[in-house]
């Protein structure tokens, strides 16, 4: 199936390296130097578009902090949806995001589907706007099961996220951000990395 001139838009945009160095210099106490990679996989892994992505901070790019593959499929009412997937051994895959090497070495047969955690992305005006599906995205943390809210802004060159989990009781926020989102802008394109057609 060919992709959407929506699709192929929000996979340029998304393919590439983004930094937030610029907030946290301006607000140190509160973020952290981060580098998030978003790495064009093969045509053939998914027959289609995905990605490997990777976060990290600054100071220590050989252990990223999260990891995961997605898979890029058209929606209709003009919304893409993004499957999330796990790595089943992250640590052997660390430093794909920058080094083809070992981005080649991923193969399907590595992942586990994360369900009910896709992202939902809305084009509106000149950003994507994006939100985890419903409310069953779960995860358990600090001896709590939570489910996850994640939202995502995505234009040509920035990228802004803000995950926060809420108690799947009370809808009390556990963990995540307090203090607003995450906000990068892009150093480097791999949008040539994707598929051409």
């Amino acid at each position: 199936m060919l992709a959407t001139q929506l699709t192929l838009t929000l996979s340029h945009w998304l393919a590439g390296e983004f930094s937030n160095q610029k907030q946290a210099i301006e607000n140190s106490k509160d973020y952290p130097h981060i580098r998030v990679f978003f790495r064009p996989l093969p045509f053939d892994f998914f027959s289609g578009i995905g990605f490997y992505s990777e976060q990290v901070y600054d100071y220590d790019l050989w252990t990223p902090y999260r990891q995961g593959v997605h898979r890029v499929i058209e929606q209709q009412q003009e919304q893409v949806y993004v499957e999330n997937y796990s790595l089943k051994d992250s640590i052997r895959y660390a430093g794909a995001g920058r080094e083809q090497s070992i981005l080649k070495t991923i193969t399907p047969d590595c992942i586990e589907r994360r369900y009910n955690c896709s992202m939902v992305f809305k084009r509106e005006g000149n950003l994507f706007r994006g939100s985890v599906e419903g409310k069953n995205c779960l995860i358990e943390k600090l001896g709590c099961q939570t489910y996850l809210v994640s939202q995502v802004e995505l234009t040509e060159t920035t990228f802004a996220s803000m995950d926060r989990g809420l108690d799947i009781n009370t809808d009390e926020q556990i963990w995540g951000t307090r203090t607003g989102p995450l906000k990068f802008e892009k150093c480097q394109s791999y949008a040539h990395e994707l598929p051409q057609n």
